[in-house]
C-alpha cells in the first residue's frame, strides 16, 4: 500500500517529523507547521487513502466514533510499514509524529502495536473508543495530548482515559487542554513548541 505524501529533505542526522491530517485534510495540513517547528528536520506527510464522501481519512468508520476495526488493523499495519521505510530513508535516529483527530488516531494505533517506530508523539484531539492491550514498549516514550474540554467529537473523559492508559504503560504523558471544542487553539501550538523544546 502506497501513500501520496509531501516530503521535505532535512539535514543529515536530523529527526524525521511525520504529520497526519484530520478527516478532510491532506498532506499539506501540518507539513508547514512541522517545517517551522524543527527547521532542519526531514518532514514526511502522508495523505490518508480512504475517501469518506470525498474526505480523506486513514481508515474506515461505520459512524462517528464507530470504527471499522478490521480496516483499522489493516491500515495500521500498512502505516507502520510506511513509517519504517521513511525512517530508514531519512536515516533518522529520532522520529516525531504529529496527528490531529483521525491522524492522531492512526498514529496512536501504530504506537499501540509498534511502539519502537515513533519516539515522541503529539496526539491532537485523539479518539480511541476501544481499550488497547497492555504495551510495555511504550515505557519512556514522550507523548503530548492536546484537547478541547468541550470537544463534541472527542469527549474529554475518553481523552483522559487514553492519557491514563498511556501513563499506566510507563509513557511520559503531558496533556494540554483548552476550553473550546474540536478546533485547534493557539495554546495547543504553544504546548507543542514547549514539548519539542523539552
Amino acid at each position: 500500500m502506497s501513500y501520496i505524501a509531501r516530503k521535505t529533505e532535512g539535514t543529515a542526522g536530523a529527526p524525521l517529523f511525520l504529520t497526519f491530517h484530520g478527516t478532510g485534510g491532506n498532506e499539506t495540513q501540518f507539513h508547514g507547521l512541522a517545517e517551522s517547528l524543527i527547521p532542519q528536520a526531514h518532514v514526511t506527510s502522508p495523505r490518508g487513502d480512504i475517501s469518506e464522501f470525498g474526505a480523506a481519512r486513514y481508515f474506515k468508520r461505520k459512524a462517528e466514533g464507530l470504527y471499522d476495526i478490521d480496516d483499522l488493523a489493516m491500515r495500521t499495519t500498512a502505516m507502520a510499514a510506511f513509517i519504517r521505510a521513511e525512517k530508514a530513508r531519512a536515516a533518522a535516529s529520532r522520529v516525531i509524529g504529529l496527528g490531529y483527530s483521525n491522524g492522531a488516531n492512526i498514529l496512536a494505533a501504530v504506537a499501540f502495536l509498534h511502539p519502537d517506530l515513533v519516539d515522541d508523539l503529539i496526539l491532537m484531539h485523539p479518539l480511541i473508543p476501544w481499550q488497547p492491550a497492555p504495551q510495555p514498549g511504550l515505557r519512556g516514550r514522550r507523548i503530548l495530548i492536546t484537547a478541547g474540554e468541550r470537544d463534541p467529537i472527542c469527549p474529554a473523559p475518553m481523552t483522559q482515559t487514553l492519557a491514563d492508559y498511556l501513563s499506566a504503560q510507563g509513557a511520559l504523558v503531558t496533556t494540554a487542554w483548552h476550553p473550546g471544542g474540536h478546533e485547534i487553539a493557539q495554546p495547543e501550538i504553544s504546548a507543542i513548541q514547549t514539548f519539542l523544546a523539552g
